[in-house]
């Protein structure tokens, strides 16, 4: 199972988005524990981005709200690590 890796500006962002939208906290939290089980589960819609963010995947959380992360891999244990970069609405993370 691919562990999650919280960058600092995700976790500013979860903050505050998380403050500001208390009714979408249980849905980013499911989200998030999707994503660790299986980030290409159906329920996400995850995709790869094109142009300046080609190495970027994202997945939704609701119609309009998104969370943005790239693959990596632990080079000593080989683990998937899923680096979270960004959340919020379709035109703040893109």
């Amino acid at each position: 199972m691919p562990r999650l890796n919280w960058s600092p500006k995700f976790a500013r962002e979860y903050k505050r988005f998380a403050r500001r939208n208390p009714q979408l906290r249980p849905l980013i939290e499911r989200t998030l524990r999707l994503l660790a089980e299986d980030p290409r589960h159906p329920a996400l819609r995850t995709h790869k981005l094109k142009g300046e963010l080609a190495d970027v995947w994202s997945c939704s959380i609701d119609y309009n709200t998104r969370i943005l992360f790239e693959f990596a891999e632990d080079s000593e244990s080989n683990e998937i690590i899923i680096g979270l970069l960004r959340l919020g609405v379709h035109d703040d993370v893109y």
